[in-house]
């Protein structure tokens, strides 16, 4: 796989503090992880409004941030016009918390279900493909 990475990209994980950025990198891990187990060629890591953000051809954007005015969480953010929060939501309702229709919200003192959460990466980086889907495919 290809990835195209913003050097800019590094500073903000950078910037997060001690006990945020693990948790960032370990999202960023299972971004990676799945596109490459989707067989992507080409996926690029950039920054969106300042935050982490990655972009596949045939899918919706991915960014993830933690914000000091929510400093026991953080997040990884979806298209909320699109149907991915809705269809996590009611795939796996009792397994994420949700910001509205945009985000998976995580607790710094809590495990992330890695397996549902690369389900809904990979249906995100996709999304153009399995959109029509009952569920998106999930």
């Amino acid at each position: 796989m290809e990835l195209k990475t913003n050097p800019e990209v590094e500073s903000v994980f950078l910037k997060y503090p001690d006990s945020v950025r693990d948790k960032m990198l370990n999202l960023r891990r299972l971004i990676l992880e799945s596109a490459e187990e989707l067989g992507l060629t080409s996926f690029e890591e950039t920054l969106k409004w300042g935050e982490p953000s990655f972009l596949a051809k045939k899918g919706s954007s991915i960014r993830m941030d933690w914000k000091a005015k929510s400093p026991e969480q953080y997040a990884m953010y979806f298209k909320c016009t699109s149907k991915l929060v809705p269809s996590f939501r009611l795939a796996y309702d009792e397994i994420f918390a949700y910001e509205g229709s945009r985000a998976l919200v995580f607790k710094l003192d809590e495990k992330v279900p890695e397996s549902e959460l690369k389900k809904c990466i990979k249906a995100a980086l996709t999304y153009h493909q399995v959109k029509q889907l009952p569920l998106i495919g999930l």
